[in-house]
């Protein structure tokens, strides 16, 4: 199984398709709702941002973590994180279940911060920043930040690393389907002349809704292997990177494409973009069967490259 082309990046394309009916509801912004554009083209087709990058950044970090027994996802036993406490001994959080990751504020309020990452790091405002030290310290106690980027503005406003591994989904040739319902109140269905109102939940309440069709639905992903070659970690933790990015997105497609309760979706096909030849997916079970030898190899080898699994503090914030 070749897990490193010798290319910059490797270009995934999903093909999908609402999983039942024709409808499919796509995510929102604050104030402008749907993020909808038309294209530059002759027939300004329109278009749709189904999944942002932020939001599927988290959903591809969400498959880490299997919620049933509170831990990560089997094939990722021994994968470094940080465990988060609170002050009783139960786990409040992790570094992988937090937006920033390393940067959480649970995360940043503990012992582990100070006592460890931060010395780690060795930041010295008076030297050119040392990115490949960061790299080392992320891998040792938090590898995952090394797929989805960091930025320990807390430490220093240059202590950042950009995505290796970005997503988003678009939909093609989109139309509304405007719909709407009501919320109805068996008891007090009329409130104009009660001292009862909507705010507090009571009366029969209508709602809008919008929803579209597309034409198209495609989910793109980018794995960027020249900024894994250039962290300096060594050909097994690259293999393991590569290996651990290609297994979310793999993991992402076969279980996490319920986005919301009217947007879930089904694969119809994926496509390698780049590599344009030669290089081949690999398969879910393939990942699943070489991520446990890479960890296990960079464990007998280098075991100062990975930390514990957990590592765990306690928040001592308020």
């Amino acid at each position: 199984m070749e897990l490193l082309p010798d290319v910059p990046r490797i270009l995934i394309e999903a093909d999908l398709q609402v999983l039942q009916g024709t409808r499919f509801q796509p995510t929102g912004f604050p104030d402008i709702g749907a993020a909808s554009y038309k294209l530059a083209d002759e027939a300004q087709t329109a278009m749709l941002l189904l999944e942002s990058e932020q939001s599927v950044a988290n959903r591809l970090e969400a498959v880490c973590w299997d919620a049933a027994k509170d831990g990560l996802a089997a094939p990722l036993t021994g994968m470094p994180y940080v465990r988060v406490d609170d002050s009783e001994g139960a786990m409040m959080t992790a570094s992988l279940l937090e937006a920033h990751r390393l940067n959480s504020v649970y995360v940043e309020h503990s012992a582990f911060y100070s006592d460890q990452l931060v010395p780690a790091i060795a930041y010295d405002k008076k030297k050119p920043t040392d990115l490949k030290r960061l790299a080392r310290a992320l891998c040792k106690y938090d590898p995952n930040s090394l797929i989805h980027g960091t930025f320990l503005e807390s430490i220093a406003g240059t202590l950042r690393l950009p995505r290796a591994l970005s997503g988003f989904i678009e939909a093609r040739d989109v139309r509304p389907a405007q719909s709407g319902g009501v919320k109805n109140d068996r008891v007090t269905p009329e409130t104009k002349d009660s001292d009862r109102s909507a705010k507090e939940g009571y009366g029969n309440v209508p709602f809008h809704r919008d929803e579209f069709t597309a034409g198209s639905i495609t989910a793109y992903f980018k794995l960027d292997l020249a900024l894994i070659r250039s962290l300096g970690l060594g050909d097994a933790v690259n293999r393991f990177l590569v290996a651990l990015a290609l297994w979310k997105v793999r993991a992402f497609l076969d279980d996490g494409l319920r986005l919301r309760t009217s947007c879930d979706l089904d694969v119809n096909g994926i496509t390698v973009k780049r590599p344009a030849a030669g290089w081949e997916l690999p398969s879910r079970t393939a990942l699943e069967d070489a991520l446990p030898r890479l960890i296990a190899t960079i464990q007998a080898e280098s075991p100062e490259t990975f930390g514990p699994s957990p590592t765990r503090t306690t928040y001592t914030g308020k």
